[in-house]
């Protein structure tokens, strides 16, 4: 079957066609319901700061598959697949493989000797493969992937007014007061103090999350500041409207209570916009989290790595 698989580069009119498929292909609704967006940072909004490798199965006329893959602003010679979506239907049939394949290739004529299914922050729509995906995770072993991480996230429930995720912060942000500290929502203008506290005191690429996140529809920030210095963050959209992260708060002022204000007026944020959980991805502390936000661990990745072999 593998003779009647085209395989083509996307192009950006293309777009429209590709979320239609993910629609259809990705198999948990959490995911499919978020297609648009997925595309979105994987593709157009990642293209702006890093080469993305668009490609596109082809039987006959029909797109049946796609693939959307990366290279790691960090390390050239590292390569990530971000996104497989196959239809139902045309599964089992050698198309998975065919886009991966040509994806290694493209990406080794890029540079790169060590190919990631795991997430390219500050563009990613999954930290790996979420286990519940199972066809993937054994397409991967059989493509020659070896599993050297495991992630998780945690679910915070939206849907009842008495969610100990959506607990009131006026009393927190009063204690916060009377110590100076102001929590309030960040404006576009607090990006550039923003991005620099989270990359002096995180490193990583929470700066360019924290771009994708404040002043963007779908998406926001809460800070808390004292004498106009940041002293912490939450943010919520950068990757998907559902999720939430990063967040930090300055290791000097860790205990004030800051953490679990700035995350659950984010969460309310997101109960405003129509949702009825969030996700709290890729997450460190869970028992902040846990205690926080009553957030409870639901979704788990597996990700995997590969060395290409030489030339």
């Amino acid at each position: 079957m593998d003779a009647e698989i085209t395989i083509t580069e996307l192009t950006p009119d293309l777009a429209t066609a590709v979320v239609r498929l993910c629609e259809r292909a990705l198999d948990l609704p959490e995911d499919a319901t978020e297609a648009a967006p997925i595309v979105d940072v994987l593709w157009p909004r990642a293209s702006a700061d890093r080469t993305v490798v668009g490609l596109g199965a082809y039987r006959g006329a029909d797109l049946v598959g796609v693939l959307l893959g990366s290279l790691s602003p960090a390390d050239p010679g590292v390569g990530h697949v971000d996104l497989v979506a196959v239809l139902p239907e045309q599964r089992r049939q050698g198309v998975g493989r065919a886009l991966v394949a040509r994806a290694e290739a493209v990406l080794a004529e890029r540079g790169v000797t060590e190919v990631l299914l795991a997430g390219n922050p500050p563009c990613y729509a999954w930290p790996g493969i979420d286990v519940r995906y199972t066809p993937a995770v054994c397409a991967a072993l059989a493509l020659g992937y070896r599993q050297d991480r495991t992630a998780w996230n945690m679910t915070a429930d939206l849907s009842y007014d008495d969610s100990p995720a959506l607990r009131s912060t006026e009393a927190g942000e009063r204690r916060l007061a009377e110590r100076g500290i102001t929590v309030r929502r960040a404006e576009p203008a607090d990006l550039p103090a923003l991005a620099a506290f989270a990359r002096s005191t995180f490193g990583g690429t929470w700066d360019g999350e924290l771009a994708g996140s404040v002043g963007r529809a779908g998406a926001g920030c809460h800070l808390a500041e004292r004498d106009g210095q940041v002293l912490g963050f939450a943010a919520y959209g950068s990757s998907r409207p559902s999720w939430f992260g990063p967040m930090g708060t300055d290791p000097a002022a860790e205990g004030s209570g800051i953490g679990g204000v700035l995350l659950r007026r984010c969460l309310r944020d997101q109960r405003a916009a129509g949702l009825d959980r969030a996700q709290i991805g890729w997450v460190g502390p869970v028992p902040f989290y846990s205690g926080s936000a009553g957030a409870r661990i639901e979704r788990v990745f597996f990700l995997y790595r590969r060395t290409l072999p030489a030339a």
